[in-house]
């Protein structure tokens, strides 16, 4: 909205709560109708004027109108404001959806960028939310640390901790030395394409960020939680099932039979007590429903099935929280080779760094005439304390 737009808008909504301070339901209902009106005007004349400079743009630059800002050019508005406006957002989505090119005035406002494989930038706004959500729907992504380091920088970590020691007095104690570590962040890009339908061309701008948000990030979480779990380390971040076990911190269970209640006491038993707090069970479904059918030596289940006020399961071993995924190997699946079918792990112990400035290319399939959008993020992930890790391995034989 341009000033006068926005001015009108606050009006209406300031009339809106005196109606309803007044308790004239009546009159409240009637102007929020009148304000879904105002709204769909607004959104009408935006989505015209974005059209038309984006038409403009094909053959010159020219300047256009301000975006609800005091600035007068487009260009004068730097950092990470100018994507969060209506202008650039239509913009977004005409590129999008039909092809036509970002104005560049809004890339000279984003700044130079330094990879070559770069497109245009996703909308703030539209970010954020992609953002906020993998952190919603994922099972293990909201668990892990965030952290978003420029590429290449190299993080210190703590090997050794000091040691308090009781001294007479007018005694002195020996001076201890810090070990320390590092941990060194790298570029993987992680790649989303979108095959585009015919009916998106006509999408509202609300609708339009609400489907190009899902289907990122259905598709980015899934990616993201593999990695974390099982990453190759080569072209993606690490996953924590490829590092080294610290010794004696292993359980292994015969490829026959079912699992024994001695097998969680185990796990249990090795976790250092250091690591006791945070330390949380991962596994698949599968085994988990394994678990759920044992009982201890007085015949009670040792699995856990709890629902909250919401009806959402709150699973749980011996106390300890459950977190299921699809991303590992089940008890109940034969395998060819030692496969780790359970853990022990820290969530918090593992740091994803995330280069939020996602962006996007597009492209047309010349095969099936199909038009591809693809989100692009840099990303990398390792395990910077593996301590808290204990894992349960299936024998091949």
């Amino acid at each position: 909205m341009n000033k006068e737009q926005q001015a009108k808008y606050d009006q209406l909504l300031k009339d809106s709560q005196e109606l309803l301070d007044a308790n004239d339901t009546k009159g409240v209902k009637e102007k929020l109708k009148e304000i879904e009106k105002f709204e769909n005007e607004c959104d009408e004349i935006n989505t015209l004027q974005a059209n038309i400079n984006s038409l403009k743009d094909k053959n010159t630059v020219s300047p256009k109108a301000p975006v609800n800002r005091e600035e007068n050019k487009i260009g004068e508005i730097v950092g990470e404001d100018f994507s969060n406006t209506t202008e650039y957002r239509k913009a977004f989505m005409n590129y999008v959806t039909k092809g036509i090119s970002i104005p560049g005035e809004f890339k000279n406002a984003a700044g130079p960028t330094k990879t070559t494989d770069v497109g245009e930038m996703i909308p703030e706004t539209v970010l954020s939310k992609i953002i906020e959500k993998m952190e919603a729907t994922g099972m293990i992504l909201p668990l892990v640390t965030r952290t978003s380091y420029k590429g290449g920088l190299t993080i210190p970590t703590s090997t050794v901790k000091p040691t308090a020691t009781w001294v007479a007095e007018g005694a002195t104690s020996d001076k201890q030395k810090k070990t320390t570590g590092s941990i060194t962040f790298a570029y993987h890009k992680l790649r989303c394409a979108i095959s585009n339908s015919l009916e998106v061309d006509t999408m509202a701008l609300p609708v339009f960020e609400t489907t190009f948000i899902n289907n990122v990030v259905e598709a980015m979480t899934k990616a993201l939680e593999l990695a974390i779990i099982s990453g190759s380390g080569s072209g993606q971040p690490k996953g924590i099932l490829k590092e080294d076990v610290v010794e004696g911190q292993n359980v292994d269970v015969a490829a026959t039979g079912k699992l024994e209640y001695q097998t969680l006491i185990k796990a249990e038993s090795v976790l250092p007590l250091a690591y006791e707090n945070g330390a949380v069970w991962f596994m698949t479904k599968k085994t988990f429903m394994s678990f759920v059918g044992m009982v201890d030596t007085n015949g009670q289940p040792i699995a856990r099935v709890n629902y909250g006020i919401n009806g959402q399961a709150d699973r749980s071993l011996l106390g300890r929280r459950v977190v299921l995924n699809d991303y590992m190997d089940s008890y109940a699946d034969t395998v060819e080779a030692d496969k780790i079918i359970a853990f022990l792990f820290n969530p918090s112990d593992y740091v994803l760094n995330t280069n939020l400035n996602m962006t996007i290319k597009r492209y047309e399939d010349n095969d099936t005439d199909d038009l591809v959008t693809k989100a692009l993020m840099l990303a990398d992930g390792k395990v910077v304390d593996k301590n808290s890790l204990v894992t349960i391995t299936k024998k091949n034989a």
